[in-house]
């Protein structure tokens, strides 16, 4: 969560509400369900960690004073490491979507690369899956085990190509291409 904050961050400084309100729209259905606690208790967190400062803007006439918060140097590195790193197995392909809408929106690398990279690596495991699952001892429970892993890293590929599909077909934002 803290670095799906840090890189909705990266394209401009935004006060909670407006990034919960960001990764809402990013999740669609999924993030109705978005507590907008965990959102404050991440930036508190981001800032003690020195990632993120914030400073007072004042609000409209019927609304309070709000936090703006912006990212620090160091906070601009984590969003690039982030970026870059390639994780799996994740149960969690809402962070996976999340970085790709993030990393879209703030310029700050190109989905397909990003769907690319991730990519080779299910590919990789993929391969040494199959691998051992080939392997001549390996003992049936075992077996059934390694069956269940090559399934779910192709069905990450199926996805992959998808969230491909779609970034391909969009603006580079994730939004489709206007006719």
């Amino acid at each position: 969560m803290q670095d799906v904050v840090l890189a909705m961050l990266a394209k401009e400084p935004a006060h909670g509400y407006e990034l919960r309100s960001r990764m809402r729209d990013a999740l669609g259905p999924l993030g109705e369900a978005m507590n907008a606690g965990q959102i404050y208790v991440t930036l508190t967190r981001l800032a003690k960690a020195g990632l993120v400062t914030s400073e007072r803007a004042d609000g409209l006439p019927d609304r309070p004073d709000r936090r703006v918060y912006t990212l620090t140097p160091a906070g601009q590195q984590r969003v690039a490491a982030w970026l870059t790193e390639v994780t799996w197995p994740k149960p969690d392909l809402a962070e996976f979507h999340l970085k790709l809408v993030a990393a879209a929106s703030a310029r700050l690398a190109d989905p397909v690369a990003l769907v690319d990279a991730q990519r080779r690596e299910v590919l990789r495991r993929l391969r040494d899956a199959q691998r051992a699952a080939l392997g001549q001892a390996v003992d049936p429970v075992a077996g059934l085990l390694l069956e269940g892993v090559v399934l779910r890293l192709r069905a990450d590929m199926e996805w992959l190509e998808a969230c491909e599909r779609m970034w391909t077909k969009g603006d580079r934002t994730g939004r489709k291409a206007r006719a």
